[in-house]
């Protein structure tokens, strides 16, 4: 480590301590004390300094309250089911009949379930209190309404409405008063810092400049410094946030106790450099975050907000990776299985328009890329000539393609050359809703695609999908340029850290009109 980097540290002053961090400041404001003086000072701190120095340890134990400020929801929803259900029954509550407790579990279930699959505890910063309020109000009256309905079908014109009514006012009075006070909570721990990510960046290079100005003007992100391997042509600081030394020293800085991730803001076309960095940066405990190329303030804005809401800013607890994948396996079967029963008779006019049109298979099988680099079968209609199929893709189509059959154009321009994808979901290879697979060895001009994104192989941390965010958003069909591909490999990154099943049902009822409605494609 260089003298400097290891002196600078965090050059905490007492103000800034709190309760948290006061012996390990005294420490790194003393290993600071015998600095250069044209090292020390502002320019040294940077603008991001927090109020209070939080290390990883200390600022995990927010990112539970999550999980109490729930348990205190299921209480409070319990105590008062129980308490009306005690009230209405006409004796002893142990006693009393099932048909008679039934609609206010069932009001209960529907709301505590969907307080937590609709994120309500998710304070976001910014969010407007009203508005968190409103959702809950939305959250208890479809309580209500299914608490309503049960119990005029099990009990019919004796049923108990006042009872339903009493107990659905004190359940959103209880809500009311509990989500104002986890409100308020997040508030102050937002306003003391506990809550804002903080971040060093590797590579002193425009890229890291344009995200700093984005993240002053938000203040929802700390930059704590910079790290940059060719120091010679490193500026002292950049947009006033220190460079503090190689990225060896990052390796064995004081600071790093108190970084949630570290950010390479690098050119991802410099294949080699990523890799070497990335490949040395794993030795830390920190999360290792690619920033893929944005371009112009709107993508420097979408990737401040994924660092911003990740992993502390939601207060919404760790994501558990078994649970979600169990509920997109669960979502692709059940959805799967429905939409290959619908579609088997339009399927079965497709199969036959393919054989009446051109001789040959009506299916082609071409290998791609699926999970960790798996590679898969992915079963499509044939679009092509049988004698011009190219499993490896290394001639993309383009308009007016002579390998195109006439019922081929007709498919690939709807995407129903893609159906038969729904057996590689039902098989488990392949998702409703991913990135799209490519196939293995295929070209952008005359290079393999993979080689022209370094971080092209994140793509493929969560099962493909028959579409995806990129298709959504206007990246679907070849890609003719370096740019193509990496636009939709920060796409496809995109999704992958924001993958939820509402994103997925909002992607998959959206496909049909966006893909209809795209009629410069190729395809």
């Amino acid at each position: 480590m260089t003298d400097a980097a290891s002196r600078l540290s965090l050059d905490a002053d007492p103000a800034a301590t709190g309760p948290f961090g006061v012996s390990a400041l005294q420490a790194l404001a003393a290993s600071a004390a015998d600095a250069p003086a044209k090292v020390r000072g502002s320019a040294r701190r940077g603008p991001f300094r927090p109020e209070v120095w939080l290390n990883a340890r200390q600022r995990h134990a927010s990112r539970l309250a999550a999980h109490y400020f729930r348990a205190f929801d299921v209480l409070a929803v319990a105590a008062v089911t129980l308490l009306c259900a005690w009230a209405a029954a006409p004796g002893p509550l142990l006693h009393a009949p099932v048909l008679q407790l039934a609609p206010f579990a069932l009001g209960a279930a529907t709301v505590l379930g969907l307080m937590r699959s609709l994120g309500r505890y998710r304070f976001a910063r910014g969010q407007k209190a009203g508005l968190h309020l409103a959702s809950v109000a939305g959250v208890v009256a479809a309580g209500a309404m299914v608490a309503m309905t049960s119990g005029w079908m099990l009990q019919g014109p004796a049923a108990q409405w006042t009872a339903w009514l009493v107990w659905s006012a004190l359940v959103l009075v209880s809500l009311y008063a509990l989500h104002m006070g986890w409100g308020d909570m997040v508030g102050r721990w937002r306003a003391s810092g506990a809550l804002t990510p903080n971040i060093v960046l590797v590579g002193a290079t425009r890229r890291a400049e344009s995200l700093i100005r984005e993240a002053l003007n938000r203040r929802d992100l700390n930059v704590l410094g910079i790290f940059d391997d060719r120091l010679a042509r490193a500026p002292e600081a950049v947009e006033g946030v220190p460079v503090l030394g190689t990225a060896d020293d990052l390796l064995t800085h004081k600071m790093t106790p108190y970084v949630d991730r570290v950010v390479l803001a690098i050119d991802p076309r410099a294949e080699a450099r990523v890799r070497e960095l990335t490949a040395r940066l794993r030795t830390l405990p920190n999360e290792v975050t690619l920033l893929v190329e944005p371009n112009g303030e709107a993508e420097t804005r979408s990737a401040l907000d994924r660092l911003a809401a990740a992993p502390l800013a939601d207060v919404q607890g760790p994501v558990d990776q078994d649970r979600r994948a169990f509920n997109k396996r669960l979502q692709d079967l059940v959805i799967g299985l429905i939409a290959l029963a619908l579609l088997a008779p339009v399927m079965a006019v497709i199969a036959l328009a393919i054989r009446l049109d051109s001789p040959g298979p009506v299916f082609f099988r071409q290998r791609r890329h699926g999970f960790n680099h798996e590679e898969i079968v992915v079963w499509k209609f044939r679009s092509m000539k049988q004698e011009a199929a190219d499993a490896t893709a290394s001639r993309q189509v383009t308009h007016d393609d002579d390998r195109v059959t006439r019922v081929g154009r007709f498919i690939r321009k709807t995407s129903l050359d893609e159906l038969p994808q729904l057996l590689n979901v039902i098989t488990g290879e392949m998702s409703l809703v991913g990135p799209r697979p490519h196939a293995i060895g295929m070209k952008t001009g005359h290079v393999e695609s993979a080689r022209l994104v370094a971080e092209y192989a994140h793509r493929h941390r969560i099962k493909p999908g028959m579409t995806g965010w990129a298709a959504v958003n206007g990246s679907r069909g070849p890609l003719h340029t370096a740019q193509d591909v990496r636009a939709r490999v920060r796409l496809d990154i995109e999704y992958v850290e924001r993958q939820s099943l509402w994103l997925d049902l909002w992607i998959m009822a959206i496909t049909v009109p966006v893909l209809l409605g795209d009629r410069s494609a190729v395809r």
